[in-house]
């Protein structure tokens, strides 16, 4: 499998990005039929991609499990960990945590520099942008509605008493689901595998990666840098939308 590598200081992200479309990174590792595709389908992590913080993080600093929650999470993305298992172990340390933290860590999430810029360039270009999380439905649908997605899914914490119970409700978005969501999305669409681009960061994204026709390690682990077709070192998440010719 064929692996670009874009290494740059952040200070050099302007002419990167100027440049890319002309260095021949994306023609020569990209599909011809991929980037002439009239309409294509990005698909995205959320922790890590989109945005630039671990929205389970965040909320465990509330709880005092920090450090915990990051060492499993760290674990999980690099592989090592069964990720439903390791979810349920995280959400565990959230038990008895009061609602409204959540509209807390909402306020705190920061998008990754260039997001919206990727997002608007595809939709004015007719394409879809779809996001698919190990995260949470109460921190993303509001970010979802504000980007204009046209898909998105995540897991849900189940609340009761005004109160976080540690677990969640319904099946745990791993990373079958992400490439499942994928295949429903393009399909619903009428997108071919051979026109998504799919971006992620940890090893719950690796299925999505592989069934899409460009599988984008964006800041990733080791193993999903390895197994992606392009990797982007680089804190600027617009540099996809050179890679896929939108």
């Amino acid at each position: 499998m064929l692996t670009a590598e874009v290494k740059l200081d952040a200070g050099q992200a302007p002419a990167a990005r100027a440049a890319l479309a002309g260095l021949g990174i994306g023609g020569a590792l990209v599909p011809a039929g991929l980037r002439e595709a009239e309409r294509k389908l990005l698909i995205m992590d959320v922790d890590s991609t989109l945005i630039q913080q671990e929205v389970i993080e965040l909320l465990a600093d509330y709880a005092g499990k920090r450090e915990e929650v990051t060492a499993v999470t760290e674990a999980a993305m690099r592989g090592e960990l069964d990720f439903a298992q390791s979810l349920h172990a995280r959400v565990a340390t959230l038990a008895g945590l009061p609602e409204d933290v959540i509209a807390k860590v909402r306020d705190a999430v920061v998008l990754s520099l260039g997001a919206e810029d990727l997002i608007e360039a595809f939709h004015a270009g007719g394409h879809l942008v779809c996001v698919v999380s190990g995260g949470f439905e109460q921190i993303l649908t509001p970010l979802a509605e504000r980007l204009g997605l046209d898909h998105w899914r995540a897991n849900e914490l189940e609340v009761a008493d005004g109160k976080l119970t540690g677990r969640v409700l319904g099946e745990v978005v791993d990373r079958a689901v992400k490439e499942r969501m994928l295949r429903e999305w393009a399909a619903q669409h009428g997108i071919a595998l051979e026109h998504c681009i799919a971006v992620g960061d940890g090893a719950n994204d690796l299925d999505m990666l592989a069934a899409a026709g460009l599988g984008v390690a964006f800041n990733a682990k080791p193993k999903v840098r390895a197994e992606a077709d392009a990797a982007v070192d680089l804190p600027y998440l617009d540099v996809v939308r050179h890679l896929a010719g939108v």
